[in-house]
């Protein structure tokens, strides 16, 4: 087992062991412990009383950050020449078609998002087996196939973004940075909780929420009291 470092000893100090904390109370918290020399990342882990394998019990939704990512998304927006100009007025970082297609075909995937219309998903459907792991396949549900692009590409550099419950019945999602104020930091939290929270399956019985973990990159989690919704 690894060895902690002082620095990674002098953070779980600061946790009471067995506490859960309000999303303030942890929000202050991952910023007092979070020591890294870069602006790290800070995420939120939500376990969830569904089974992903059945259909019925799948969580998969949008959410927009009302105080954003704190990230530069960057954008690809696969469109035919007519919505190009759209696209980069819009923000979009890359625009094209077939370019962009090749380029993915050759193991290009340096965005965090692309955004296609209707009549262009018949021709990335091969390119699932690349785009699919990557969790850059546009789908219709979390508003990456459109014919809206202009929208589209404006939610996305505003802070919306998607998720989808893993295997184990767990939703990750980064939520901000360590730079942000402890108030957006639980203003992003809550948002995506409650978001969650209405997309409870009916099919889910017993206790939804069944734990809340925030951390920052390389910090120990804070437990947040599960009954925050």
């Amino acid at each position: 087992m690894a060895r902690l470092t002082r620095k990674q000893k002098e953070a779980l100090a600061k946790i009471e062991k067995g506490k859960f904390y309000s999303l303030d109370e942890a929000s202050v918290l991952v910023k007092e412990i979070t020591n890294t020399k870069f602006d790290a990342s800070v995420d939120i882990a939500v376990r969830l009383g569904v089974d992903p394998r059945k259909a019925n019990q799948m969580v998969r939704g949008v959410v927009s950050l009302p105080h954003g990512t704190g990230k530069d998304m960057k954008v690809l927006a696969l469109v035919t020449p007519d919505k190009e100009a759209e696209a980069i007025e819009a923000g979009a970082d890359y625009v094209g078609l077939d370019e962009y297609l090749d380029k993915i075909k050759n193991g290009w995937t340096d965005v965090d998002v692309i955004i296609t219309m209707p009549s262009v998903m018949g021709k990335l459907g091969p390119l699932g087996r690349i785009l699919g792991p990557r969790g850059l396949m546009p789908n219709p549900k979390t508003g990456t196939v459109t014919m809206d692009i202009a929208k589209a590409v404006t939610e996305v550099k505003a802070g919306k973004i998607d998720f989808k419950v893993d295997k184990t019945g767990i939703v990750h999602a980064a939520i901000g940075k360590a730079s942000f104020t402890a108030d957006k930091i639980a203003g992003n939290a809550n948002e995506l909780i409650q978001t969650l929270l209405k997309l409870k399956p009916t099919a889910s019985k017993g206790t939804y929420v069944k734990s809340i973990h925030i951390s920052s990159t390389m910090s120990p989690s804070v437990a947040v009291d599960p009954k925050v919704g």
